[in-house]
């Protein structure tokens, strides 16, 4: 089943959710869903009591619900009840909330947005922009971000052409691009920000991710031009792309006297 992961905002809470591009549907984490509408401190055994409630009762929802793997707050996948759109509908109405109404439209925006999006990739950008904005920052830096998930996704579709498995070798491989440039593997990288679950490039500077969309060109291309048939071959064409993007920055921080690769996040940047 072809997935793609998302974070999906209702009231500023998280919920965690999957696309199913082969069915055209999303799954959404039934945990973070009770835990938006009942505000419990521990919506994991709400959500147990519940089910064992709706088992009793005979009921489908508790007995069809699927697992799937979700990222949890310590950074590790795990395997997460989840369900469907029209799975949630009915779970709304087991939980007495004032919240239930307005989860329902929000529900049914998400759907209906996802959908408009595999009609007219353009939405998809435009979101992105405007959601970027409402976050406070610049079109500038918007521009640069959006054309660096683009960069991101040629060099991801070129990896799997080569046969590179999603997960632990997209990981290594962006290690050592990372490492190649800035000195440091993803994981230092956001230490020396001061991040934890925050993602990586929404808090790099415009210098940082134009270094970095550089990198991950230049391992495109050299990965295209050398057509690599073994994962080692292809960390070889991640080690040449990030190189190139490295004579970029020691050459601009030998100019300017400054440090290119920095802890600045978006809280600096933006005062949040």
């Amino acid at each position: 089943m072809p997935q793609a992961n998302a974070i999906q905002l209702f009231e500023d809470k998280k919920v965690r959710t999957l696309w199913d591009a082969e069915h055209e549907k999303w799954y959404f984490s039934i945990v973070d869903v009770v835990g938006v509408l009942t505000d419990s401190p521990n919506p994991r055994k709400y959500w147990s009591v519940l089910k064992t409630r709706l088992k009793a009762e005979g009921s489908q929802l508790a007995t069809n619900c699927s697992q799937l793997k979700m990222l949890a707050a310590d950074g590790k996948n795990y395997m997460t009840d989840v369900a469907d759109t029209e799975q949630l509908f009915r779970l709304v109405q087991s939980i007495p909330s004032p919240k239930a109404e307005p989860f329902k439209l929000w529900l049914a925006q998400v759907a209906a947005e996802r959908l408009d999006e595999l009609q007219d990739p353009e939405l998809t950008i435009d979101r992105a922009m405007e959601q970027y904005l409402q976050l406070g920052y610049s079109e500038n830096w918007i521009n640069q971000r959006l054309k660096s998930i683009e960069i991101r996704k040629e060099l991801t579709d070129e990896w799997k052409k080569r046969g590179i498995k999603e997960g632990r070798q997209f990981a290594t491989l962006t290690d050592i691009i990372t490492k190649a440039w800035a000195g440091k593997t993803t994981k230092e990288y956001k230490i020396l920000k001061g991040l934890k679950k925050e993602n990586l490039r929404d808090n790099m500077t415009n210098t940082e991710l134009i270094l970095n969309m550089l990198a991950e060109a230049s391992t495109k291309d050299i990965s295209q031009a050398t057509n690599p048939t073994t994962f080692e071959e292809s960390k070889t064409a991640a080690m040449q792309g990030g190189n190139v993007a490295k004579v970029a920055l020691q050459e601009l921080e030998a100019k300017t006297g400054k440090k290119v690769v920095s802890a600045v996040n978006v809280k600096g940047v933006l005062g949040k």
